[in-house]
């Protein structure tokens, strides 16, 4: 999978310790299943989760779920290098979600380990690649990492993505977290910005801990407008309920993706007049407008929308 072509608007938790849920997962429809050897699973049995999840993954691609993830255990855990020498047996491993990363040294750790136990996913020959290399994923959590994120962004080029731990950042700063989620902006709008301006394709938001009944829906589509508004382009779900709204929120609506393809189309025929700016639907379209409309664009093939059928509906589309 290209890094443009990442898409994670749900990262769903699935606890590596359970074979019920393990097997259940096969059949969810989610863009990241997120297998866990960390918060779900006891001291007891990581072990066992480790055996558990090899196996789960080296069966055929469930179809429904379009990348396959290990949280392992932090580097700092005493577990971070058998969770590595055991997942990375695993043939149809995509991703390795990493948590607790407080600096780079954290990623510098599992990337030596993904090389040296994988050398032909993690070339830095393309050609010779027989496999995309193991993608990571660093989980944020504490006001170190707020402040380290620059170079925790920088520390490994299989970084593919930062994530929002919440409940461990208002325990580390002790604070209480609200229905507006206020106390937590600064650090969410930090993680967006860290991640844009260093090219990365996932900003993967806050858990929503309100999941049940009519209220929990409303929490949770509340909270992916917010995140949304923040620039986060996915969230962590821990149940699988709350995929299917998620990824619908994540997803641009169909009145967005037909408002960027006419001003992709439109663009198009004004490019070739050699006009800078013009008008659609009595709005002014300059430089920022047509690329938000490409980007929409594109986030919309991924997504699944035929980008061609609705072209061909604005085929005669012309600027103003």
């Amino acid at each position: 999978m290209a890094t443009s072509s990442i898409i994670r608007r749900a990262l769903l938790y699935v606890p590596g310790s359970s074979q019920k849920m393990l097997e259940k997962s096969r059949g969810l429809s989610a863009d990241c299943v997120a297998y866990d050897l960390e918060d779900s699973v006891t001291p007891g049995k990581k072990a066992e989760a480790r055996s558990n999840l090899v196996s789960l993954l080296s069966k055929p691609r469930a179809s429904g779920i379009r990348e396959q993830a290990v949280r392992i255990n932090s580097v700092n855990s005493g577990f971070a290098l058998d969770d590595l020498t055991e997942v990375l047996k695993a043939q149809h491993l995509d991703a390795l979600v990493i948590p607790k990363v407080n600096s780079a040294s954290d990623l510098h750790f599992v990337t030596d380990v993904v090389r040296h136990t994988l050398p032909d996913r993690h070339t830095s020959n393309e050609v010779s690649q027989k496999q995309p290399p193991v993608r990571l994923i660093a989980l944020i959590e504490s006001a170190r990492a707020i402040t380290e994120l620059t170079s925790i962004c920088r520390a490994s080029p299989f970084l593919s993505g930062l994530i929002f731990a919440a409940e461990d950042f208002a325990l580390d700063l002790s604070i209480t977290r609200t229905p507006s989620l206020s106390e937590f902006l600064y650090a969410r709008s930090a993680i967006t910005m860290a991640a844009r301006a260093h090219d990365l394709p996932s900003t993967i938001d806050l858990v929503c801990t309100n999941f049940r009944g009519e209220q929990g829906m409303k929490a949770l589509e509340d909270e992916c407008i917010n995140g949304r508004n923040l620039g986060f382009n996915g969230k962590q779900c821990i149940h699988p309920t709350q995929v299917e709204t998620v990824q619908k929120l994540y997803s641009p609506s169909e009145k967005e993706v037909e408002w960027a393809v006419r001003v992709v189309v439109a663009d198009e025929k004004a490019d070739r007049a050699g006009r800078g700016a013009w008008t659609l639907d009595g709005k002014m379209i300059d430089v920022p407008v047509v690329g938000k409309a490409k980007a929409i664009v594109e986030k919309a093939k991924v997504c699944g929308f035929n980008v061609d059928e609705i072209r061909a509906k604005w085929k005669d589309q012309e600027p103003e």
